[in-house]
C-alpha cells in the first residue's frame, strides 16, 4: 500500500494515530462528560466544546508561525505531543461528582483542555507540512500526493476506531463494578433531582430508571442514588480520558525513533543540486497562490460548521432520541458495550473501509484521463454532505422538539440506530473527498517558505467552522429537528456553490 510512496509515509501516519486517539475519545464524550459532570445544558456545554474544537485548529496556525520562525519543526512536533499528553492527565485526575467548587473544578477542566489543543496546535499542521515534503523531496511520487495524502488520512483514523469503544468499556465497567448499569437519561435526570427542576414525569422516570440499573438493589432515596450514579458515571469518564495519556506516549516513541529519517519541511530539497537550498518564489506567484487559498480556507468554513456536529448535535441525538437497546454488544459476558459515543466509531471505520475504495476510483478516472482537479473534488465533498443531513431531515419528520423531549421527562419512542449509521456514511464519503485533498492542496499549493503557516491557515478554516459549532446546539433546543437539520443542508449546498463558482481560476492556479 505504501511502497508506491516516500519512505517515511508510514512512520509519519503511526505517529499521528495517537493524536487522532485522543480526538475521537473527545468526539465521543467531551459533551456528555461536561453535561454529567457539570450539569450543564446543551448549549452551554457546546459553547465549549466550540471552543476547545475552534482552539485546536486556531491554534495550528501559532504552531505554524512558531515551526516556521524557529525552523524547528521536528522539536515542535513532539513537544506538541508532551503537551497533548499533559492536557490529558489534567482532565483525566478523578474528582468528586457533583462538584463542590464547580467553578474551580470547571476551570481546571478547561486549562487541560486549552493544553491539549494548544500541543495539538504545535503538532498538527506540521506534521502534515511533514508529510508534504516527503513528496516535494521525492518529484518522482509528484503525481501521487493526493493518494499519499488520503492514505495518511486513511491510516491514522486506524486508531480512531477504537476510541469511543474503549472509552465506553471503561465508563461501562466502571459503573457495573460500583453496581450500576448504564443508561443515556440518567444524567441529565438526576441533575434535574439535585437541582430542585425535574417534573413530575422526569421523577417518574427516575424513578423507574434507578430501579433498572441498580444492581445492588432498588434505591431507598433519590437523592443518594442521584448523587453517588453521577460521581460514578462521571468517573469512569475521568478514566477514559487516561486512556488518551498512553496513546500519546505511543505516538512519542514512534515520532522519536524516526525522527531523523524525517525531511525537513523549512527546506525545499532539489535532488539535482548538490546541496540543499531555500527555494525562492515570484512575489506575484506567492500572491496569486496566497488568493486562491484564502478564498478555498473562506469555503471550507460552511463544511467544518456542519461536519463536526458529529460530537455536538448528532451525539445528543443519539443519547435523546436513538434506540440504543438495539445497539448494544455483551463484551464477554462483563461488560455491556452501549452508549451514545459509539457512534463515533462510524466515521474513523468508514474512513478507513472506503479511502481505498475512494482512491481505486479516482485512478480509475485518472486512467481514462477524468480525473477531477483537487478543487472540484472537494466541491462535490459539499455537495454530499448536503445529502447526509438531508437524510437526516427526512428521518427526524415526526419526532418530537428537544423540548417536547424534555416536558416529557424522556420517555419517548425512539428512532432506529440505522438512521445515524447511514448520515456518517455518507458525512464520510464527503470527508474523503474535502479533508485530505485539502491538505493535499495546502502543500502543493503554498508557497515554500509559508508551508507550516498555511498548513495552520487551512486548519485555522477549520477552527471559524468549529466556532460556530454551538449555533447548532441552539437550534437543536430551540426548534424542531428536522428543521435543525435543514439548516446544515443550506450551509453545505452554499458551500459546493460558491467552490464551483470559483473552480476555473482555481484549477489555473494548481497546474
Amino acid at each position: 500500500m505504501f511502497k508506491n510512496h516516500p519512505k517515511g509515509l508510514l512512520a509519519a501516519s503511526l505517529s499521528n494515530m495517537g493524536e487522532r486517539f485522543g480526538f475521537y475519545i473527545m468526539m465521543a464524550i467531551l459533551v456528555l462528560f461536561l453535561m454529567g459532570k457539570y450539569g450543564l445544558d446543551l448549549k452551554t456545554a457546546g459553547g465549549i466544546y466550540s471552543g476547545f474544537y475552534f482552539a485546536i485548529y486556531a491554534l495550528a496556525l501559532a504552531g505554524g508561525i512558531i515551526a516556521d520562525k524557529t525552523k524547528q519543526y521536528k522539536n515542535t512536533i513532539a513537544i506538541g505531543i508532551v503537551l497533548m499528553a499533559v492536557g490529558y492527565l489534567i482532565i483525566a485526575i478523578p474528582t468528586d461528582t457533583p462538584v463542590t467548587n464547580f467553578p474551580l473544578m470547571l476551570g481546571l477542566t478547561c486549562f487541560g483542555l486549552f493544553v491539549i489543543a494548544f500541543g495539538n496546535g504545535l503538532f498538527k499542521g506540521n506534521l502534515q507540512a511533514l508529510v508534504g515534503q516527503l513528496y516535494d523531496q521525492n518529484p518522482e511520487y509528484a503525481n501521487k500526493r493526493d493518494e499519499g495524502f488520503s492514505l495518511f488520512y486513511m491510516f491514522i483514523n486506524v486508531g480512531a476506531i477504537f476510541a469511543p469503544v474503549i472509552a465506553v468499556l471503561i465508563r461501562n465497567l466502571w459503573l457495573k463494578v460500583n453496581g450500576f448499569l448504564y443508561d443515556s437519561t440518567l444524567p441529565a435526570l438526576c441533575h434535574q433531582h439535585l437541582g430542585g427542576t425535574i417534573n413530575a414525569e422526569g421523577a417518574e422516570n427516575l424513578s423507574k430508571l434507578a430501579t433498572e440499573v441498580s444492581l445492588n438493589g432498588t434505591p431507598v432515596d433519590m437523592t443518594t442514588f442521584a448523587n453517588e450514579y453521577l460521581n460514578v458515571f462521571t468517573t469512569g469518564f475521568h478514566y477514559a480520558f487516561g486512556i488518551a495519556i498512553v496513546a500519546m506516549l505511543i505516538s512519542l516513541v514512534i515520532f522519536l525513533v524516526n525522527k531523523k529519517g524525517f525531511p525537513d519541511p523549512a527546506q525545499k530539497v532539489n535532488k539535482t543540486q548538490e546541496a540543499s537550498q531555500t527555494v525562492v518564489m515570484d512575489a506575484n506567484e506567492v500572491k496569486k497562490r496566497l488568493y486562491a487559498l484564502f478564498a478555498v480556507f473562506g469555503v471550507v468554513i460552511f463544511f467544518w460548521f456542519s461536519f463536526h456536529q458529529n460530537g455536538l448535535t448528532l451525539t445528543s441525538f443519539a443519547k435523546d432520541f436513538t434506540d440504543l437497546s438495539a445497539f448494544e454488544i455483551n463484551f464477554f459476558n462483563i461488560v455491556t458495550l452501549k452508549g451514545a459515543e459509539l457512534f463515533q466509531i462510524f466515521n474513523p471505520l468508514f474512513v478507513v473501509c472506503l479511502t481505498p475504495v475512494v482512491l481505486g476510483l479516482f485512478g480509475w478516472l485518472r486512467a481514462r484521463g477524468k480525473e477531477p482537479s483537487a478543487p472540484k473534488k472537494i466541491a462535490i465533498g459539499m455537495g454530499i454532505a448536503a445529502v447526509a443531513y438531508l437524510v437526516m431531515t427526512i428521518g427526524s419528520l415526526g419526532l418530537p422538539s428537544d423540548a417536547e423531549r424534555i416536558a416529557m421527562g424522556g420517555n419517548i419512542e425512539r428512532v432506529t440506530p440505522t438512521l445515524l449509521i447511514g448520515t456518517y456514511l455518507i458525512l464520510t464519503i464527503a470527508e474523503l473527498f474535502i479533508s485530505p485533498l485539502g491538505l493535499s492542496f495546502v502543500s502543493k499549493v503554498a508557497p515554500p517558505h509559508l508551508q507550516g503557516v498555511m498548513q495552520g491557515c487551512w486548519l485555522g478554516a477549520t477552527a471559524i467552522g468549529n466556532s460556530l459549532l454551538f449555533i447548532g446546539a441552539i437550534f437543536y433546543e430551540s426548534i424542531s429537528l428536522s428543521a435543525t437539520w435543514a439548516i446544515f443542508v443550506g450551509a453545505c449546498l452554499i458551500s459546493m456553490t460558491i467552490m464551483l463558482f470559483m473552480l476555473k481560476w482555481l484549477e489555473r492556479i494548481t497546474k
